[in-house]
């Protein structure tokens, strides 16, 4: 009986972890985009922004679930390392996005928020999906 308490206990835990590192994340890319994000996606329905937002929140959800998944030790110690990845993950998407915003025309933060669908989006999606698994793949 134990064990499935401490196992319940654990799945809390990491479930609690991996919701405050994406609400995290959210706040990042809420702070590289224009205006404000949770608006832009639930409000105005904005397509792009909910591309760039939904494809950083995976591509950090996949750099978390493989930053567990891979890690063979105690509870404590899977935890610390699932946080200390999940928080290199989300500086190093925000980098990403940085990088490809110095490296095109424009403001890519101007794109994602505008009324206008921009296929631009898609590479940023592409962008984060890719540092996300590479990330994860480090992981291994």
């Amino acid at each position: 009986m134990n064990d499935l308490l401490n196992d319940l206990l654990a799945t809390l835990l990491f479930a609690v972890l991996g919701m405050g590192l994406l609400t995290l994340g959210y706040a990042v890319v809420d702070l590289l985009t224009p205006g404000h994000l949770g608006r832009k996606v639930f409000v105005d329905h904005n397509r792009d922004a909910s591309l760039v937002l939904g494809s950083s929140l995976l591509a950090l959800g996949g750099i978390i679930a493989t930053s567990i998944y891979t890690t063979e030790s105690d509870t404590w110690h899977t935890l610390l390392e699932a946080g200390a990845h999940g928080l290199i993950g989300i500086v190093l998407l925000g980098v990403a996005f940085l990088v490809l915003d110095l490296a095109t025309p424009g403001r890519l933060g101007d794109l994602v928020t505008d009324e206008k669908d921009d296929p631009a989006v898609w590479v940023i999606v592409a962008s984060q999906f890719a540092v996300g698994l590479i990330i994860a793949a480090s992981l291994t």
